[in-house]
């Protein structure tokens, strides 16, 4: 009798500390759901979500894994739910649309580690909101750090500019697109807008052709001719090639599998998935730098989900580990 009234008891310790915890991220988070059902279905989630989290955390703390995961404003999402909503890049079979390959110099001896961040490349982490729009975000972070190596300034420059009228050029705003075909679309339009001058909505606005024409001829960053180069795929040069471009271009823009619950509640530490797959790709990110930590070498990469997500926004992708999430399968940047 005595250890039923203890398990009882430990039990409704455990759903009080839960229901604390429940309350806690939906204030810290600023979740509103519309109804109870649709609340308890949420809850459900997250349990299950802080499951994986305890789960793997253990096996990190047994040394099985590089990287720790946690808690975020995604945890109220199922794996299928997210992947439909946040990641947007659609892949291609053929590398780049008319860009040239990208050849390293031979005999460059590459710094052991990079950080474009310090050197004033790169602007704030932004947030795609509950629109597959990475594609656009990837391709601003590119042309954000090439104009500030042309010009020596920092612009933030317009995702929703591209989100509305780059669907001539292949992209379907927020179902998805790809970084090449908005390099394309800035090349055509000889120019982007500005952040400033036209603000992200985190949904595609339906403007007539004739508006779109008329933002077009109005665009407020003129760029003379950008082009894309694009990285060489091949399997012993990928390595390498990803690294020299980094280190002597700038932030590049990168396509990844972002598909798995540990990319999802991402935390801290160096990612390495070994269920990634190099081919089958889903997410436009930023490759900002590289370095290693414990002998573990990473690609350092912006993602364009918030602050609250990985390591303020960011995240360590493992690097010399077979390409893994295929981290340099689709790279490319424009050269303005």
């Amino acid at each position: 009798m005595k250890c039923f009234i203890l398990i009882a008891v430990l039990g409704l310790t455990c759903a009080l500390d839960l229901d604390s915890e429940w309350d806690s991220f939906k204030m810290i988070y600023k979740k509103s759901y519309k109804d109870v059902d649709e609340e308890a279905y949420r809850r459900e989630i997250w349990e299950n979500n802080l499951d994986f989290i305890q789960r793997h955390n253990f096996e990190a703390d047994l040394g099985i894994h590089t990287f720790r995961v946690g808690v975020n404003e995604y945890a109220d999402m199922s794996n299928a739910e997210f992947r439909k909503v946040l990641n947007g890049f659609k892949m291609s079979e053929t590398l780049v649309a008319g860009g040239e390959i990208f050849v390293p110099k031979p005999g460059v001896k590459l710094p052991d580690s990079v950080d474009w961040r310090t050197k004033g490349y790169v602007t704030p982490i932004k947030n795609q909101g509950q629109c597959g729009s990475c594609w656009a975000f990837s391709a601003t972070g590119s042309l954000e750090g090439q104009w500030f190596n042309k010009t020596g300034t920092l612009v933030s420059l317009s995702e929703q500019n591209l989100v509305d009228c780059s669907k001539k050029e292949g992209n379907e705003g927020c179902e998805g697109g790809l970084m090449d075909q908005a390099f394309t679309y800035v090349l055509k339009n000889k120019g982007i807008d500005t952040e400033a001058s036209y603000p992200y909505k985190a949904k595609k606005i339906h403007l007539s052709p004739s508006l779109i024409r008329t933002r077009s001829a109005s665009s407020s960053l003129l760029m003379s001719a950008p082009t894309t180069q694009a990285l060489s795929t091949s399997p012993v040069a990928t390595r390498m090639t990803c690294k020299e471009a980094i280190a002597t271009v700038g932030p590049i823009s990168v396509a990844i599998d972002a598909s798995h619950n540990s990319f999802q509640l991402y935390k801290s530490g160096v990612y390495y998935e070994k269920k990634c797959s190099a081919t089958q790709l889903d997410h436009g990110v930023l490759a900002v730098g590289y370095g290693s930590e414990s002998s573990k070498d990473y690609y350092i990469v912006k993602n364009s989900w918030g602050t609250t997500w990985g390591m303020q926004g960011y995240i360590q992708m493992s690097r010399n580990r077979k390409n893994n999430c295929g981290i340099a399968t689709q790279a490319s940047y424009p050269k303005v």
